[in-house]
């Protein structure tokens, strides 16, 4: 299943400066194991050395946090657009 992914700016290095790429799966963790087999080191950019998403890390299937859902086993179909967001800390 082909899904667009919105790449975060600080990220975009990794994708040959691109803002979104496709990749596929069935549900996020397969999502995010395919970006990192298209773009090595990708995963370990947004999960721990558990495989679990770092606390920073936002994603979004059409709009909708995973973490209201299933966080990493979301399921995600022809189609979706997902949008990785990083967390941005900051302040007076």
């Amino acid at each position: 299943m082909a899904v667009t992914v919105r790449i975060p700016t600080p990220l975009q290095k990794l994708t040959g400066d691109k803002a979104e790429v496709n990749a596929s799966g069935k549900n996020v963790q397969e999502l995010l194991a395919d970006l990192d087999r298209q773009f090595p080191g990708f995963k370990d950019r947004l999960c721990d050395p558990d495989g679990k998403l770092r606390r920073f890390v936002n994603i979004y299937i059409n709009e909708e946090d995973i973490r209201f859902l299933k966080n990493e086993q979301t399921s995600v179909k022809d189609g979706d657009e997902i949008s990785i967001i990083p967390a941005i800390a900051g302040g007076c």
